[in-house]
């Protein structure tokens, strides 16, 4: 099964008197780019998260965050930064002094300057929260798969049924090709005769000539190429593999084959099917940049 590149997955547990919640969205990006945002606390641990989502996933932009809310009983500690606070008093003297006062900061103001105050978390096992943090982490990224599954399963289907529209109109254009190659040989035949006639032209030339126009006219090998790719594409769609780059890939290849085709072959019926062809692929490239 192909996955989409889009998706959301979420996944939390208590973890020594917090609520630790992991959220992962993914967009479609042609490499693995990953984002990621942790407590500052656990930053030491966002290899371990990266790790983490390169096994289970192949390319995509990914936005990891992790958050922690404490319960009511918080074992988070209030604590005052004598230093900073002592820095801020003697800056505020000295700034009395400047300006020919000699009031004094008060503890209300003070109390609300950057850093007086700040919170300290409780010391932790830094194994056991890695523990945790890749276990919901793992949930939250199963998760994410559920919603991309079902978003790349209805792209796959979608992928199947155009692939379907090009191979009818492949076979509607294989089955004029006998009667398309009886007028190129008489075209051919006619243009022989032509050069034939003038005695100026060598047969070198002449040789030449007819091989050229046997080649512009023939268009069977194209049309193998094209049944070819189009039976890769079958196969990719039922992967079980990432599949986006070399669907990609394909589908550039098609796109070669179609427009070799519509130069080679000038007939209306034809022309029509091949312009059918490239709008039924445009809508397949359209969706596969959305795959993984």
């Amino acid at each position: 099964m192909a996955y989409s590149m889009t998706g959301f997955g979420k996944a939390a547990c208590e973890h020594n008197g917090a609520e630790v919640s992991v959220e992962v969205s993914a967009v479609n990006h042609r490499f693995l780019d990953c984002s990621i945002r942790l407590p500052y606390s656990w930053s030491a641990l966002e290899p371990v998260v990266r790790e983490t989502l390169k096994k289970h996933l192949a390319r995509g932009k990914i936005s990891v965050n992790v958050s922690r809310k404490w319960n009511g009983g918080s074992s988070q500690m209030v604590q005052l930064d004598r230093e900073l606070a002592k820095q801020y008093i003697a800056a505020s003297e000295e700034l009395g002094l400047m300006l020919g006062t000699y009031e004094k900061i008060s503890a209300d103001t003070l109390a609300q300057l950057d850093g007086v105050f700040f919170q300290s978390d409780p010391d932790e096992e830094l194994e056991q929260t890695k523990a945790m943090i890749t276990g919901v982490l793992v949930e939250a990224l199963e998760r994410l798969q559920e919603c991309r599954a079902v978003e790349g399963a209805t792209l796959i289907k979608e992928i199947a049924e155009q692939v379907g529209l090009i191979r009818d109109s492949l076979n509607r254009i294989e089955e004029r090709l006998p009667g398309l190659n009886e007028q190129h040989m008489t075209r051919l035949r006619e243009r022989i005769t032509e050069l034939a006639g003038d005695v100026s032209i060598a047969e070198e030339r002449i040789a030449v000539e007819v091989a050229i126009l046997a080649d512009k006219g023939d268009v069977t090998e194209e049309v193998v190429r094209l049944k070819s790719h189009l039976a890769r594409m079958d196969e990719l769609l039922e992967s079980a593999e990432p599949i986006g780059r070399e669907t990609n890939f394909l589908a550039q290849e098609i796109q070669r084959e179609m427009n070799t085709l519509g130069v080679k072959v000038r007939d209306t019926d034809v022309v029509r099917e091949v312009l059918s062809m490239k709008s039924e692929l445009e809508k397949i490239r359209e969706q596969i940049q959305n795959i993984e």
